[in-house]
């Protein structure tokens, strides 16, 4: 190509810089949460310049896009920790969780926020409204009892404040997803206990709402053991629909007539693992007509179901991954993304399929010859099975490395670790790739998105299966020649930095890796995490204290003396998920070894960086460790970041 420049892979200038990259930047995607109130449309948006707070964003048809929630309220619920399903709207009105005292709040159309819940260490989310009690029933967390486990339930709190709240249902460890009936008679919502994550078993009830209010003649209609229930929803005639995982697919049902009725049997997946509150993935157009999204291979569709037929249909979009939609009569909003578009708010007509984007997470363009499109490969991995990845390789218009170099190689282990990576354009990606490093995202054993055997595998056996499923991803592509087996490293956030960890120190491959909060110790993790989480860890590893030598096997604090390879650490100081002191315990056992290691803190920060400076600073240090660690110069000067014990 003319004026190409021939310069090391690594070292390439490259016009996505880390300021690009939280310029005009918002999180729209997770927690993900859409409502539709009239022809207006509601969302919350995270946005790194404003320190990360979140805001309650309104768009009207007229174009206008307008902030609901003005500072310094922050929109987000702690329940579960991770939060989501923080507000409801109705007629204009909008009531939310302030992340900062955990109140909800109701606020008018051109009215000031009020409270209407109490002070005290009540926690809110997942709330829909009741018009005939004149109420929102939502779930409660209870944290008010030191040094017990918070209790969760479901609440009643009255549209205005009045009264201390009313518990309607209660004595499971955990609820979700409380949906009224159109005539306001039934209530339905979903529960599980210890020690089930809510993919793993759960189940799906029905009661009466009785003449004080209360709930009453409850019956479980779906779920139990080794099936996971999701998004309970009622039809506008008052069926109860649902997503159901009981063939081993996240498949579409409803309940009528006394019985379960499968509405289309797919080797798809329609739910999605409950992390947050407020998942939604399908909706309904009209009374015999559902909206609805599923995957397949990695890849989203949005079609539209027949109820009366059981027909479905693909609808035609520039989109390959929907992490939420919501239908209204006539068509459908959507959070979608594809590899050459990053994740927008969009609107479909169902009558006319024009799309209408309402809000990009990112207003940034970059010319399509410095991306890299990704690759869906699937590569053999242990017991003669197979595992899937996206591969990108380097990709710069204005660079290309020396003949027969071959590109250092990121490999990205994701977090959960029962979660997936998508095809979603990525600017952070593009930021590696456009610099001549070659990425690959392992959607191992234990990830969402090709069912539920799929997803088993990494059941007993995390730190095994997700490791060898990044190795064998790694050795892959270094025999097919597509990387320079010198120069691998390993990158992942939470439970994915757990999975770097373990990578790097029971395994022999990678050469370097960067830890996100990532988990070091198991047993801290198992003693010390919060409650949604408190049991996680007995199907993916074992029940603790009782298999004790299992988490002390897997856990990378306990064989610092095998790691021999350099590691950047990044952690935010509040994080109480993975707390600082993970990160530090493997920081100074590294430094007393001897071996290359950094540490960067961020102040202010939790489970995952909000604020633009920490992600700015966060993918620099990254860029200038790799620098360092496998001696390519940088084209742009970049804040230094101090390596221990490196020569």
């Amino acid at each position: 190509m003319t004026g190409t420049k021939t310069a090391p892979y690594g070292s390439w200038k490259s016009p996505i810089t880390s300021a690009l990259i939280v310029t005009d930047a918002i999180n729209i995607e997770w927690p993900a949460q859409v409502a539709l109130d009239g022809k207006d449309v509601y969302w919350v948006e995270t946005r790194p310049a404003e320190e990360g707070r979140s805001i309650l964003v309104r768009w009207s048809p007229d174009g206008q896009m307008v902030d609901v929630t003005p500072p310094p309220f922050n929109v987000r619920t702690r329940v579960h920790e991770y939060g989501g399903g923080a507000f409801i709207v109705e007629n204009g009105t909008v009531y939310f969780s302030n992340f900062v005292d955990q109140r909800l709040y109701r606020q008018d159309p051109a009215a000031a926020a009020q409270p209407i819940t109490p002070e005290g260490d009540l926690r809110y989310a997942d709330g829909v409204i009741d018009r005939r009690w004149g109420r929102i029933i939502c779930v409660c967390e209870d944290h008010t009892k030191s040094g017990r486990e918070p209790t969760n339930s479901l609440a009643g709190i009255s549209l205005d404040g009045a009264g201390s709240g009313q518990t309607l249902v209660c004595g499971n460890d955990f609820y979700a997803s409380p949906c009224v009936s159109p005539d306001g008679s039934y209530l339905a919502w979903l529960t599980w206990n210890h020690p089930n994550m809510p993919w793993d078993s759960s189940e799906l009830w029905v009661g009466e709402v009785t003449g004080d209010g209360s709930i009453g003649h409850a019956r479980r209609i779906a779920g139990g053991t080794d099936e996971s229930i999701c998004q309970p929803k009622y039809a506008p005639d008052g069926t109860p629909y649902f997503i159901s995982d009981r063939t081993g697919w996240w498949n579409l049902y409803r309940w009528t007539a006394g019985r379960v009725e499968a509405l289309c049997k797919m080797e798809a997946e329609f739910g999605a693992p409950q992390w947050s509150f407020g998942i939604s993935s399908y909706g309904f157009e009209s009374a015999d007509r559902v909206i609805c999204a599923y995957t397949k291979d990695g890849t989203s569709y949005l079609a539209s179901l027949d109820t009366s037929t059981r027909q479905i249909k693909t609808i035609d979009i520039p989109y390959t991954s929907i992490v939420f939609l919501q239908a209204t009569f006539g068509g459908a909003v959507l959070i979608a993304g594809s590899p050459s578009e990053a994740t927008a708010i969009v609107r479909l007509s169902q009558a006319t399929g024009k799309i209408e984007v309402l809000r990009r997470s990112t207003a940034v363009t970059v010319d399509p010859e410095y991306l890299s499109a990704p690759r869906a490969i699937e590569f053999p991995t242990e017991n003669g099975l197979t595992a899937h990845a996206f591969f990108y390789a380097p990709r710069n218009r204005d660079f290309v490395a020396s003949l027969g170099e071959r590109p250092p190689l990121l490999v990205v282990s994701h977090g959960g670790p029962t979660g997936a990576h998508s095809s979603t354009f990525d600017l952070e990606i593009q930021y590696w790739t456009s610099r001549g490093f070659a990425v690959v995202d392992v959607n191992y054993g234990g990830s969402t998105g090709y069912g539920r055997a799929y997803r088993q595998r990494l059941d007993g056996q995390w730190g095994v299966v997700d490791v060898d499923d990044c190795v064998n991803c790694t050795r892959y592509l270094i025999d097919r020649g597509d990387v320079d087996a010198d120069r691998v490293a390993i990158r992942g956030g939470s439970a994915g930095g757990y999975t770097t960890l373990a990578a790097l120190t029971f395994r022999i491959l990678f050469k370097a890796g960067a830890s996100y909060y990532g988990v070091s110790d198991l047993e801290a993790l198992a003693r010390d995490t919060h409650k949604f989480e408190s049991h996680y860890l007995d199907r993916l590893i074992g029940p603790y204290p009782d298999r004790r030598n299992l988490y002390r096997e897997r856990s990378p604090i306990n064989f610092v003396e095998r790691l021999s390879c350099p590691v950047i650490f990044f952690q935010g100081n509040e994080d109480r998920v993975v707390p600082p002191s993970q990160a530090e315990k493997m920081v100074d056992a590294l430094r007393q070894r001897g071996v290359p290691v950094a540490y960067l803190l961020f102040e202010g920060e939790q489970h995952g960086f909000r604020r633009a400076q920490n992600i700015k600073r966060a993918l620099d240090a990254e860029l200038y460790f790799y620098s360092r660690i496998f001696g390519f110069s940088l084209p742009e000067p970049v804040e230094p970041v101090l390596i221990e014990n490196l020569a």
